[in-house]
């Protein structure tokens, strides 16, 4: 409907400058955007839409354990620090991270 009121306008009047053809159908635009009006909301619009609340259920107390018996045995426990040998097993061999590759070297060289 708006494009056919558009043409006819632009059609059966002087040719004007593209400018003003450009304002005009702006202004056309923005009256019809003023006078929309959106429906009005309903509280019903929502059903079916959004779940309804509930209150989640209160989370259970931890159990009543021997905590001291626990904490003895945490106290007791050995400490394992990394890159030291455990008792009774051999150390690693610790490994050089910075050596010098000299096969990439030679392909390096070759490819270039």
């Amino acid at each position: 409907m708006l494009t056919t009121v558009v043409e006819l306008m632009l059609d059966s009047g002087p040719r004007w400058p593209v400018i003003l053809r450009g304002d005009l159908i702006q202004d056309m635009y923005l009256r019809e955007i003023r006078a929309y009006k959106p429906p009005p909301l309903k509280p019903s619009d929502s059903e079916g839409h959004v779940q309804k609340f509930s209150a989640p259920k209160a989370p259970q107390s931890p159990d009543e354990g021997d905590f001291a018996q626990d904490l003895k045995a945490y106290e007791n426990q050995q400490v394992e620090l990394e890159g030291q040998a455990a008792p009774g097993e051999s150390g690693m061999a610790e490994e050089n991270w910075f050596e010098d590759d000299e096969d990439d070297e030679e392909h390096a060289a070759a490819a270039h």
